[in-house]
């Protein structure tokens, strides 16, 4: 791949792209207060010594085992937290699922590798007590905005068996990847992103998904807005063509990179459809309305 860096200083500035980018945040702020409010969670659970290594867990009132969902927010690995994202739990728990939302350390106090460690530490710690909170281990599902799209994908790459004797090749029983950059030579070749990441050709490469391989069958699905900036659909075009399995990419319509979340707790979207897809809930009628409505897909 050949990347211009002025176009990605441009392409990848979505708080330049999308004028009302902070309207969006405000939002999503005050419906996860609310949804902390209004919903059984546990708050700042440690998954690791490490102040910003915590998580919230949001969990449904049925009792016995259910599907989780790990939600890791974006930012560009560097902004944001998890309490910025509460608000798309309540339409899962609402249905049985519990919900998971990882904060890890942000950059520059992080390297990249440091992050992508995080996210593998708070994976294996769900996994440890997923009998104890009453999650069914073989439906973990992992679901990505942005910088967590890749970390999402990057959970794909990982030998989790490696970290210790109890643990599977693979913990997530699938992951959603949204708007995400997968090959990282793009983030260092953008300059108010480098500035932080400093990323060297060597570890852009390491920690770049496309490149890397599956550690076992787990489904990597795809989705980009449509409105976004052209260099998100080369970059999910280009996880596409390198994970064939990854099927078709959902493109939203009418969606920038903040709306496009929005769609993803919108219940009755195609993208909202699409996670209960890999979560192994949603019944063979909703998948063929979905291709009724003509949904656009990249392949």
């Amino acid at each position: 791949m050949r990347y211009d860096a002025a176009v990605l200083d441009r392409e990848f500035n979505n708080r330049e792209l999308v004028p009302d980018w902070a309207d969006y945040l405000a939002r999503w702020k005050r419906d996860s207060q609310e949804a902390r409010l209004n919903w059984p969670c546990l708050l700042d659970l440690p998954y690791g010594d490490a102040i910003t290594q915590t998580l919230d867990w949001f969990a449904p009132a049925a009792t016995g085992t259910a599907p989780c969902l790990v939600f890791i927010h974006g930012g560009w690995w560097r902004s944001l937290d998890k309490a910025d994202h509460s608000f798309l739990a309540p339409p899962f728990v609402a249905r049985g699922v519990h919900v998971v939302v990882v904060n890890y350390a942000l950059a520059p106090g992080a390297s990249l590798q440091e992050i992508v460690r995080d996210v593998v530490q708070a994976l294996v710690w769900v996994w440890r007590r997923a009998e104890d909170f009453g999650v069914e281990r073989s439906r973990i599902v992992l679901a990505g905005h942005s910088a967590g799209a890749h970390l999402a994908a990057m959970m794909l790459t990982c030998r989790f068996d490696w970290l210790g004797d109890d643990l599977p090749a693979q913990i997530p029983a699938g992951a959603l990847a949204l708007s995400g950059v997968y090959d990282l030579e793009a983030v260092r070749k953008t300059a108010f992103l480098q500035r932080d990441l400093r990323l060297t050709q060597h570890s852009a490469r390491a920690m770049s998904p496309a490149w890397l391989p599956p550690s076992g069958p787990a489904p990597l699905a795809l989705a980009v807005g449509a409105e976004e900036s052209e260099a998100f659909h080369v970059q999910a075009r280009l996880m596409h063509r390198h994970w064939p399995g990854s099927g078709k990419t959902l493109v939203v319509p009418g969606a920038h990179h903040f709306s496009v979340l929005d769609a993803l707790a919108q219940p009755g979207s195609a993208l909202h459809n699409r996670l209960w897809d890999l979560i192994g809930e949603r019944n063979q009628s909703s998948a063929r309305h979905d291709e009724a409505q003509g949904l656009t897909l990249e392949g």
